[in-house]
């Protein structure tokens, strides 16, 4: 398991939410074809938001992997200088039909037009639909606290702090 840069870590979780907020309890496909058709068909033409999660979810249905290894190595940096490398990693030619040439269309219009957003995008598409390849940081406070030595004072509630009287003390904070 490899850890992912958290930024990615936290848009793979946003897209699983979207999808089960779209897909709605009980679940209705239909509603959720028509989103993601709507998506797809808005980046097709070079519109749509700029949005890592819109992105990410126009794409997760219609894009194949051809180098997952490399996309995991990817997700460790979420700013990258060079998001072509990412580009060549996937793909969205699928089995043939008109899908397909429309996520074609997709794939190249957002690789044009928002080069590191797509780059984004893709590698948060990629983590959402292999959540068993890496982990994410443990953020809970109990884990944030583990490590924490204690050092915070213990100031009785009721006094105040040197910080609070001296911000009244005219005379500079000196006193003899």
């Amino acid at each position: 398991m490899k850890k992912v840069h958290p930024e990615f870590a936290f848009q793979s979780r946003e897209l699983e939410g979207q999808i089960e907020g779209t897909l709605g309890d009980p679940p209705n496909r239909k509603n959720y074809d028509l989103m993601v058709q709507a998506l797809v068909s808005e980046y097709a033409n070079g519109d749509g938001l700029d949005d890592v999660n819109m992105m990410a979810f126009a794409l997760v249905d219609r894009i194949r992997f051809t180098d997952p290894k490399g996309l995991i190595r990817e997700a460790y940096d979420y700013e990258s200088d060079v998001p072509s490398r990412v580009f060549a990693m996937a793909n969205c030619d699928g089995n043939g039909g008109d899908d397909d040439d429309e996520g074609r269309a997709m794939y190249a219009a957002i690789c044009d037009n928002h080069p590191d957003l797509a780059r984004q995008a893709i590698v948060t598409a990629f983590l959402y639909k292999n959540q068993a390849r890496w982990e994410d940081d443990d953020q809970s406070l109990d884990q944030l606290a583990k490590d924490d030595e204690g050092d915070d004072e213990e100031l009785d509630e009721t006094a105040a702090g040197d910080d609070f009287t001296q911000m009244f003390d005219q005379d500079g904070g000196e006193r003899e």
